[in-house]
Formats: structure tokens, sequence, C-alpha cells
């Protein structure tokens, strides 16, 4: 998110400090009133006499309206190394103004954003809940449904059939039945946690939250080998060339030793103490065997 992940990325790839593999998309890119829209009610917008308001003076959203400034925001990103672009495209919990269920960005902002990313070789991910802004999204071209826990089968099945993927998040408890395989090839756990360190630990836990739709081998699946799938869609902007999410000869060696069987119970994962050796690259960052 915005500045400071661009910054901690390089910092790891450098070795300055021990961390994970980062796929920075920047900052978050939104319409006025819109998801990442976080002014106080009274706070005029920058266009109408007012101050950029601190998200946007730290790097961590741009707030802009029309095809120019959405394309302009969407280079800006490329331009400080975003390896994909996230774009706003519907209602959200979190923020204040904007309802759940509202439809955000037009068809021609969107395609603006997806044509300015496709230019540099990557993709256009979109936070959005609702069948109408996933649809529109996915008319403009972007490849990935971050959350949609509101879709519809109809949208589920059209995502299905023309490979776009869902990245759900379970930081609710879900109420949706099992997919079929074809849909499940191209789901992808996500956790949507990026400003509340105490609450980290909990990312792998939450994965229990799928068994009652999935077997712990298919959610294994979406966290290690669909997620690495996914993140190739960055083409040239991938800043890990190589295979990701998989265990053969010449792949990126990250690898975890879980003490217990994952397959029969995904939980084992979750319990910090149960992560006995920990390989990133090769090199082994914790192991008490």
């Amino acid at each position: 998110m915005g500045g400071p992940v661009f910054g901690l990325k390089r910092a790891i790839d450098e070795g300055i400090v021990p961390g994970p593999r980062i796929y920075p998309s920047g900052a978050f890119i939104s319409q006025t009133s819109g998801h990442a829209d976080f002014r106080q009610q009274n706070d005029l917008h920058a266009q109408f006499g007012g101050q950029r308001f601190v998200l946007e003076r730290k790097g961590h959203a741009f707030v802009v309206d029309g095809v120019p400034l959405v394309r302009a925001a969407v280079r800006e990103n490329l331009r400080h190394g975003a390896s994909q672009i996230k774009l706003m495209v519907g209602g959200g919990y979190a923020s204040p103004t904007d309802p759940i269920e509202s439809t955000q960005f037009s068809f021609d902002e969107i395609k603006a954003a997806v044509d300015a990313a496709e230019d540099f070789g990557t993709y256009v991910a979109v936070h959005v809940y609702t069948p109408r802004g996933a649809n529109r999204a996915i008319d403009a071209g972007a490849k990935v449904i971050e959350h949609g826990q509101l879709l519809d089968e109809k949208t589920l099945q059209r995502m299905a059939k023309e490979g776009i993927w869902l990245s759900t998040q379970p930081f609710t408890t879900c109420n949706e039945p099992q997919l079929d395989d074809v849909s499940n090839a191209k789901l992808a756990y996500g956790t949507d946690i990026f400003n509340d360190p105490h609450n980290m630990e909990n990312e792998i836990k939450w994965m229990d939250r799928l068994s009652e739709w999935y077997s712990p081998g298919e959610i294994l699946i979406m966290a290690t080998g669909n997620a690495g799938e996914l993140l190739e869609l960055s083409g040239i902007r991938d800043p890990y060339p190589g295979d990701l999410g998989v265990v053969r000869e010449g792949a990126l060696a990250d690898l975890l030793l879980v003490d217990g069987n994952p397959l029969e119970d995904v939980k084992v994962v979750g319990e910090l103490e149960n992560l006995r050796v920990i390989i990133k690259d090769g090199q082994v960052y914790k192991n008490t065997l």
C-alpha cells in the first residue's frame, strides 16, 4: 500500500531485513466518495478548494475521477514499481461515504486503467462485492475480483467460463456452497489485512473457516499453488520471475515443514508452534527440529 510498501519490498529484496515476497500494487485508486476516500465529512476535495487528505499525501491512495486522471494514477503506481494495479470499483464496510452495494468508476474509467496496466504487461485487480460492479469490471478487462462475497451464481459461472480469478477473504464467517472443480481452480486465498499487525497472526488461522465447503488440500492449494499462478499474471512486471507455489526442481524454494498433517486438518498450519522449518528461496529462516 503506497510508498512504504515499496520501501519495505526493497529492504527485503536486498536482504536488509528478512521478510516475505511482496507483490506491490501501490496506492489504492478510488473515485471521489469511493472506497479509498477517507476524508472527514467537512473536508473539501482538493479540486474544490480543499487539501489533499492524509492518505493521498502519504502515497497510500489516489482519489481521482475521469479517464485522464485514472490513467495517470495507474502510470504513477507503475512508475514506482507496482507489479499489478488495485482499483476500487465498489463500496466497502470500512470507508465512510460509500454504501457497500454502490458501483464505482464508469466502464471507461476502468477500461483506461486496464489499458494502462496491459501496456506495461500486467493486470488490474478490483475491490468489489456485488454482481453489478464485478460484471462492469470484467466487461472492462479486469482479471481478478477481490472479495466478491455478494456475487450471484450467474456472475460466478461467467467468471469460471472466462477465466476470471476470485480472491476471496474469509475475514467474516462465509456461507456459500462449494463451487465446482472448474471454479475452484481459479480461487485464491486472501486475508485483506495490511494495517493491523496484531491481527496478522490470524491470517493463516482463518483458512479453517473455509473447511465447511473445502477439503484441507483444496484450501492449501488456494493459498499456495493457485496464488502463485495468479501472481504470474503480472507478466513482465513480476518481481520474482520463476515458479512459485510448486515443489519441483528449479522452482523458487519457499517451503514450510509442519508438525502435523495439514491434509487431514488445515488448522495445524495456523498454529505458529507447528511451523518447525521455514525456508525462503532455499535459505532456512527457522529450524526448531
